[in-house]
């Protein structure tokens, strides 16, 4: 049901202009072990030309296991346009997994988040931040022997700082984090690796930034 109502969004398309879309982020955003179809950014592309808005599919940069500073870098390495009527960022699991300073993470991730705004031509409200998903639920997390209550406040520690970083900026934020926990630690809610989610919970992000950006873009 959700697959054939993904399907039937994604042949939706407004005639018009379009608006460009730079998602920007890790496996989260390029959706390790699933479709490219059912990849989060694309998923909300298809929903807002449901709702009228011309807004292409993105173009990503985005790859699984980075963190902060490697996102920066394939930036630099990238053609990237000028800009782009919309830019989404979610990034900063690596960093939690791999150790790194809430400090650390709170430096780049601003950097970053200063990047987006240029890329959407420097207009903060053209720019979306989504939450660190909590991969601490995850059947990897368990069989792993990780300590799920440190990856939980050490991750709620990191959203914290991005949720601030992102309001001194203007720019607005969609907690998706709630959604990783509870449902998205059912098994329908993950992907075959026991790690990432499936595309029902990306539908489930999805539906949740739809709203904010219908605003953002003036819908």
């Amino acid at each position: 049901m959700i697959l054939t109502m993904l399907l039937g969004l994604a042949m939706t398309s407004p005639a018009g202009p379009t608006t460009s879309y730079l998602a920007l982020g890790d496996s989260y955003t390029i959706g390790e072990s699933v479709d490219e179809s059912l990849r989060w950014p694309v998923q909300l592309a298809a929903r807002l030309r449901a709702q009228g808005v011309a807004l292409e599919d993105p173009r990503m940069v985005a790859r699984t296991g980075w963190t902060t500073d490697e996102l920066s870098a394939a930036i630099d390495a990238e053609s990237l346009a000028a800009r782009y009527g919309f830019v989404s960022l979610l990034i900063g699991v690596n960093n939690q997994y791999r150790g790194r300073t809430l400090a650390n993470y709170r430096t780049e991730f601003a950097a970053l988040l200063e990047r987006a705004i240029g890329f959407a031509g420097g207009e903060a409200d053209h720019v979306v931040v989504l939450s660190i998903p909590d991969w601490g639920v995850t059947p990897f997390a368990r069989q792993g022997d990780r300590d799920t209550k440190v990856i939980a406040r050490e991750l709620d520690a990191y959203n914290h700082a991005a949720r601030a970083i992102a309001a001194t900026r203007g720019v607005a934020y969609v907690d998706i984090t709630g959604i990783s926990r509870d449902p998205g630690a059912q098994p329908a809610m993950l992907a075959h690796d026991g790690l990432h989610p499936s595309g029902a919970q990306y539908a489930l992000w999805a539906e949740a930034a739809e709203a904010v950006v219908l605003r953002l873009l003036g819908r």
